[in-house]
């Protein structure tokens, strides 16, 4: 009986002592600065469930992708298509690892009360803008306007880029685009959706058609030179599962699955 017993005790203390030592190997993730709060949030939903510690860093939409070609040491990448390509040309990620997490809309916000436009096909979203007096959305140059880019290939598509170049500001930000349709100094503002989430001094007129403005996928990656690739699976997974989809939707994000 005792020898049972104490067969028992070493059997409940292999489990204990495996489950500690899991907690402990901890994750390193780096994260494109979009949907911060989201992602953060997920995290700890995932700490929580496993015990796992993860240390995640929110580099801008250029330094995400850098921070990988450059070979930093990390477990999960997530990037900014299309900068999916530069980080498996690198050889620092396992390319068959590649993991569609969710998807960014671009949208279109106005002043809390304003009159909200006609925006349901590109031609409506045509004649908004050239319509408006005022537009803002991100500098697309400097690294830290990815949704910018997004616009002024949504501009080229629609040939309206020079016709409204004279009553356009470019802005550090989503945030500061979305200051001014608040406060009316932009009758347009433009980034992407999740930049929107929380504001209450703006009403959300709603996201860009896909036909010029298509999603931007927000792509996964475990490194190649991983220490504990299960453990990245394994968030790769709880990123991608039932679990996450109410928290990609709280903070305006479509989950990619």
């Amino acid at each position: 009986m005792k020898r049972w017993l104490s067969g028992i005790a070493v059997v409940v203390f292999v489990l204990v002592a495996a489950r500690a030592a899991c907690a402990q190997e901890g994750l390193s993730v780096t994260i494109v600065s979009r949907g911060d709060d989201a992602f953060k949030e997920l995290i700890a939903q995932f700490e929580k469930k496993t015990g796992r510690k993860v240390a995640v860093r929110f580099p801008n939409f250029i330094e995400s992708r850098d921070t990988i070609v450059r070979g930093e040491p990390f477990d999960v990448g997530i990037v900014e298509f299309p900068h999916d390509a530069d980080v498996i040309a690198s050889g620092n990620v396992v390319s068959s690892s590649a993991t569609l997490i969710a998807n960014g809309w671009m949208a279109v916000a106005v002043k809390k009360g304003a009159p909200k436009p006609d925006m349901s096909t590109p031609s409506a979203v045509k004649r908004m803008l050239l319509n408006a007096k005022s537009i803002a959305y991100p500098d697309p140059e400097g690294g830290t306007g990815a949704s910018g880019v997004n616009v002024v290939t949504m501009l080229r598509r629609l040939g309206i880029e020079d016709d409204v170049k004279a009553k356009t500001t470019l802005t550090r930000g989503g945030g500061r685009a979305m200051v001014m349709a608040a406060s009316g100094e932009a009758e347009i503002g433009m980034t992407y959706y999740i930049g929107m989430y929380g504001n209450d001094k703006i009403d959300i007129v709603g996201t860009l058609p896909a036909q010029i403005a298509p999603p931007t996928p927000l792509i996964a990656f475990i490194s190649s030179k991983s220490r504990n690739p299960a453990a990245a699976r394994e968030l790769l997974t709880f990123l991608t599962s039932s679990e996450a989809t109410a928290t990609y939707k709280k903070y305006l994000l479509e989950p990619a699955y």
